[in-house]
């Protein structure tokens, strides 16, 4: 779900803009950190991380930034309008640090790298300046940044993963967790940003990975989601075993730390998913039956403007190929309004193939240039905007009519739901997804039923982006 830029319209709520911290017995640290994450599921990944090398250093996490010795900002360069949310949290920052002058402000992850000369320099926002691939040297930047140094350290690696840091889970609800299984991107998708801002892609090892996961269960989480900028090119060599991991083989290992561990993994690139993968979920309950595969266009033209290296046809293919193979498997995508010189036709075979596919949900974009880029190097941002925000509402339109009637076919049917938390409307009705990654939600009544439980639930009502349920025995 990260794989993109831009002005963003979604069906179904995703994560908070900002993912601020937990306090954990905060008093037992000599000093306080404050972090809020911005973007992809990759930065909420990146912000546990640090927060494990800052709990290291004597730092404890809170949740109110004004009693910060450190504050942090995990920032995301997809979208013009996350830049422009960040630079107004750093203003607001600025007002606190001038009735505390001791007080460290930092930006990490995306935007670090390419507006690192404006935020330190020209708009004087930040003491410290981190890259993704640079958090180990947080305590030393820390350090300079005390003496009143500007601190910097964006430089990229061709094999760091922090395989070897166990994260500290942010604000969790102690029932899902995700964890990080590589890092940067291969793919040159010419709108993309992720390749110049975290470097090329390197795989974890498949035993941390798993380590990881057993940790996790063994601590009471019910659910891990495997993350990369694009899983289904993972690939590690087992040297002991002479084995190759491909991802398939690494979500079998996972699924087979206990039938109770759920495991999703996000995100899927349309010429990579392979059948292995695909026949593995099938093998393996606890595998949730969900991919999400990001079209971006419906146009084999624009695609290749876009340097997604397939065509549209490939793409139907491929999302014919899931249906055939897992048939209840829930589908979300990425789709793009607007890209450069995108005609009408091209607007309307994205539509079509939204309905050919039948996507559960989407994240839906304008397109937004983003410098560095190379469709900002190569191609002229033509379309007008006006153009682009009607075909953008005609895309958000006929998204909702699929998620509607997808949510519609539901009805009547019994899923095995995982028990999240409290539903955001009432404290006496349970939230929790099933496996297509559909939220449903249910009463507690007197059942005995408690968080990161599972429980077999019928569908009885729906709304565009929610299911509603009863729980059909304890």
């Amino acid at each position: 779900m990260f794989e993109l830029a831009l002005d963003k319209v979604q069906i179904e709520e995703k994560q908070g803009e900002a993912f601020k911290p937990f306090a954990d017995d905060i008093n037992q640290y000599n000093k306080k950190f404050y972090i809020e994450s911005y973007g992809c599921q990759m930065n909420f990944s990146d912000s546990e991380i640090v927060a494990s090398i800052l709990q290291n250093e004597g730092f404890g996490a809170t949740k109110n930034y004004e009693e910060a010795d450190l504050v942090l900002l995990n920032t995301c360069s997809i979208r013009e309008k996350a830049e422009q949310t960040i630079r107004k949290r750093l203003t607001e920052f600025k007002k606190v640090k001038q009735a505390k002058p001791a007080m460290l402000v930092g930006v990490l992850g995306c935007m670090a790298e390419r507006l690192k000369s404006k935020l330190l320099e020209e708009e004087k926002l930040v003491d410290i300046v981190v890259g993704p691939d640079a958090y180990r040297t947080l305590p030393v930047l820390i350090k300079e940044a005390e003496t009143g140094q500007k601190s910097v350290n964006v430089l990229l690696s061709r094999d760091e993963t922090y395989a070897d840091i166990s994260p500290v889970r942010l604000d969790s609800n102690g029932v899902t967790a995700f964890i990080s299984i590589m890092r940067g991107c291969n793919n040159m998708c010419s709108f993309c940003v992720v390749p110049f801002t975290r470097g090329r892609e390197r795989s974890r090892d498949a035993h941390s990975i798993t380590n990881e996961a057993k940790q996790l269960f063994e601590q009471g989480y019910k659910e891990v989601t495997l993350l990369g900028q694009n899983v289904d090119s993972y690939y590690w060599m087992d040297e002991a075993n002479d084995e190759v991991i491909t991802f398939g083989k690494l979500l079998e290992r996972v699924a087979l730390i206990n039938p109770s561990l759920r495991v999703r993994f996000s995100t899927s690139h349309p010429k990579d998913i392979t059948d292995e993968v695909l026949l593995t979920m099938v093998k393996y309950e606890n595998i949730c039956d969900y991919i999400h595969l990001p079209l971006q266009s419906g146009s084999t033209r624009v695609l290749q403007l876009m340097n997604r290296t397939y065509t549209r046809e490939w793409y139907k293919a491929k999302v014919n190929r899931i249906r055939e193979i897992i048939p209840n498997c829930g589908i979300s995508s990425d789709i793009i309004a607007g890209f450069c010189t995108e005609e009408e036709d091209d607007h309307l075979d994205t539509l079509s193939m939204m309905e050919s596919s039948g996507y559960d949900m989407s994240y839906m974009f304008f397109y937004s240039e983003r410098s560095g880029t190379l469709a900002a190097r190569r191609f002229k941002d033509d379309v007008p905007e006006d153009v682009k925000k009607k075909r953008l509402k005609e895309i958000v339109e006929l998204q909702g009519r699929l998620s509607y009637q997808s949510n519609q076919q539901d009805v009547g049917k019994t899923f095995k739901v995982l028990i999240e938390g409290n539903s955001k409307k009432s404290d006496t009705e349970w939230k929790g997804r099933n496996s297509q990654n559909k939220m449903i939600v249910f009463p507690k009544e007197n059942y005995n039923y408690t968080i990161g439980d599972y429980v077999v639930i019928r569908v009885t009502d729906f709304t565009q982006a929610t299911l509603i349920g009863e729980v059909i025995y304890q």
